[in-house]
């Protein structure tokens, strides 16, 4: 079987999406390995709804044999309030057997977001989300500034890893943004790779 990376993200409006669409396209320029795109289920405090077993659109639903499985992780969710989104924070804590198994320890991972406001707290967002990963032993890999589109960016980007920042009305990722993503889609998989040997 092909190595791969699990890109996987929760999205609302679509800018997490199309960043993890961007870090896939980065993987894909690595040979020797895949990028498999997944996301998660929405939540609701409504306990009864329910999702469809297949999403009407976008990525499937990630199971957590692909989880265990993968070479590698991009981890992705919009910024809520400085956190994750809740529906990524209730996939990662279902995640136990795998941490009891040790299944993704010794593994890289990165992490990604995108948020309404410039300083709407991407950085604790990419932070935080790094912490499920660090218990899980995995190796966190950033975004190093030896990368020149972190220096000259004028909207998303930072040292933990790719973000957007999706003002009113600016929906698209900049040249940038689009950039950092490939960047690190090419990083997390030449490390999994090594890693794998």
């Amino acid at each position: 079987m092909t190595p791969y990376i699990l890109v996987l993200y929760y999205s609302r409006q679509g800018s997490t999406r199309e960043l993890a669409m961007h870090i896939a396209r980065g993987i894909e320029q690595v040979e020797g390995i895949e990028a498999k795109v997944r996301t998660v289920p929405a939540v609701s405090a409504n306990t009864e709804q329910t999702e469809p077993v297949v999403p009407a659109e976008g990525a499937t639903y990630c199971t957590l044999e692909e989880l265990e499985l993968c070479s590698g992780l991009a981890l992705g969710s919009p910024t809520r309030f400085g956190n994750m989104a809740a529906p990524m924070k209730y996939f990662l804590d279902s995640t136990s057997s795998l941490w009891l198994s040790g299944a993704l320890s010794g593994k890289p991972a990165s992490v990604f977001t995108s948020s309404n406001s410039l300083h709407g707290g991407q950085e604790s967002t990419l932070l935080t989300m790094m912490l499920p990963l660090l218990h899980h032993g995995m190796l966190i890999a950033g975004t190093p500034f030896t990368e020149e589109a972190l220096s000259r960016t004028k909207s998303g980007g930072t040292p933990y890893g790719p973000s957007h920042h999706a003002e009113e009305g600016v929906q698209s990722l900049s040249a940038d943004e689009i950039s950092l993503c490939h960047y690190q889609g090419k990083r997390l998989a030449k490390l999994a790779l090594k890693l794998t040997q």
